[in-house]
């Protein structure tokens, strides 16, 4: 299957973190096969256990912020000219804020926690994919080529290695509760990749 290739609504963007059961290399990750090859089965926040190759959706996602890395576009005076030229700077990791519906029990950390609530906060880094779909894959969001995952619609995917920092819970009291998930991004975006379906 090719990158989407038509315009559409990213109605069924996904974003998945990486929770092998021991963390990888990150400097060591720079191909599109290293990247699919961690996000190979899905298992739940809740009662998942971390093994080689797993992955979490972070799901019930209202709203995605811009993904990948701002430009810093620096204005040079120029001797004698009447404008200044602009010249690209080094760029600054963005952070990621992440609005979504809060269903607790996703996110619990004490008591019985779950792998996302136990990830906030704990400073270790992690493999993120963002997925960007205009159809639905069905229920498998795995990175595999074929009919089922990923490969089975046109998508654009990009992975980065980031941690994350931090949930605030916006309580509602005419709508749904909501939260914040905030992630900080350590290394640079990787992709846009797409896997190949059948």
């Amino acid at each position: 299957m090719t990158h989407i290739s038509s315009i559409g609504a990213g109605l069924y963007s996904d974003l998945s973190v990486a929770m092998p059961l021991t963390p990888p290399t990150f400097s060591g990750l720079d191909t599109d096969s290293e990247f699919h090859a961690l996000f190979a089965t899905k298992i739940e926040s809740i009662g998942g256990t971390k093994a080689a190759n797993t992955f979490v959706q972070v799901k019930n996602v209202r709203e995605f912020p811009a993904m990948g890395t701002p430009p810093n576009i620096v204005n040079v005076p120029v001797y004698g000219s009447k404008t200044s030229q602009q010249i690209q700077g080094q760029a600054d990791s963005p952070t990621l804020e992440i609005n979504m519906n809060f269903v607790a029990s996703e996110w619990a950390k004490d008591g019985t926690p779950t792998l996302l609530g136990a990830a906030v906060g704990d400073g270790n880094q992690y493999v993120f994919r963002f997925a960007l779909m205009n159809a639905e894959p069905g229920s498998a969001y795995n990175s595999t080529a074929g009919i089922t995952g990923l490969g089975k619609v046109g998508n654009s995917v990009w992975y980065w290695v980031g941690k994350m920092e931090a949930l605030l819970v916006n309580p509602q009291l005419t709508d749904a509760n909501t939260a914040t998930l905030t992630i900080s991004v350590q290394s640079q975006f990787y992709g846009a990749y797409t896997v190949a379906g059948a």
